[in-house]
């Protein structure tokens, strides 16, 4: 139907200039950030080159710096939770029902997520490579991974997203059941423990541990075989459904 078709795409237009404006704004906050803190960064760590985001400042070193870094830091947190709650509100604004949030927020995050190094990349010329180890969030505790770690979940993320609105714009949504959810919600707490690992090392000013790459594949799995679970189903359920004379 041509409104459908037309809400698809202005949604999708609007989600995904959002996204990758949002993500070039966290990359230049970032590189302020960067530039603010490497002095603090020196005097710990003296010699360690700009683009290397490790051994972290332990939270000792932070108190002794003063209650200003402590301040920031709090600040920081605040931000990464304002972020969650943009990208929410972003999906509530284009969404008329729970399905098209869902697939809206899945495509502003993986949007925003790949828009954010690709904007780092630009203005800092990092990462290196996909190799590179980033901090992805502090919430409750750092995590840790190589850049192609969340990237590959951020594609996952932009393409479930974006079959998830055509399928609601084309009138043929895809239900997703208990089974279904479980494999999502347990698909990304797999994700989090492999990117929380090694937090207690990373936060006590060690170098990362190498990454859990077996961990992490086993969410990434799970996690796209849950929802992938649910297309099926949802295409099956329709096939079955004799049509009316």
């Amino acid at each position: 139907m041509p409104g459908h078709t037309f809400s698809f795409r202005r949604t999708m237009l609007a989600v995904l200039l959002f996204g990758t404006a949002f993500g070039y704004l966290e990359a230049a906050v970032v590189s302020y950030l960067r530039v603010l803190h490497e002095p603090v960064r020196q005097r710990f760590h003296p010699g360690r080159a700009p683009e290397q985001l490790f051994p972290l400042l332990t939270p000792e070193q932070v108190r002794s710096v003063g209650p200003e870094l402590t301040r920031i830091i709090a600040i920081e947190l605040g931000r990464e939770a304002a972020t969650l709650v943009m990208l929410a509100a972003l999906a509530l604004a284009v969404a008329e029902n729970s399905g098209q949030w869902a697939g809206a927020f899945a495509l502003a995050f993986g949007t925003w997520d790949l828009a954010f190094y690709a904007g780092l990349k630009v203005i800092l010329g990092w990462p290196a490579s996909m190799g590179t180890w980033d901090i992805l969030f502090l919430i409750p505790v750092p995590w840790a991974a190589p850049v192609l770690a969340p990237s590959l979940v951020a594609a996952a993320m932009m393409a479930a997203g974006i079959w998830h609105l055509r399928r609601e714009a084309h009138e043929e949504p895809v239900r997703i059941g208990a089974l279904s959810w479980t494999g999502i919600v347990l698909g990304a707490v797999i994700l989090i423990v492999s990117f929380t690992l090694d937090s207690q090392n990373v936060l006590a000013g060690g170098m990362p541990h190498p990454f859990a790459w077996g961990t992490f594949s086993l969410g990434l799995a799970t996690g796209v075989l849950g929802y992938a679970s649910a297309v099926v189903r949802s295409r099956a359920r329709r096939v079955s459904v004799p049509v009316s004379a």
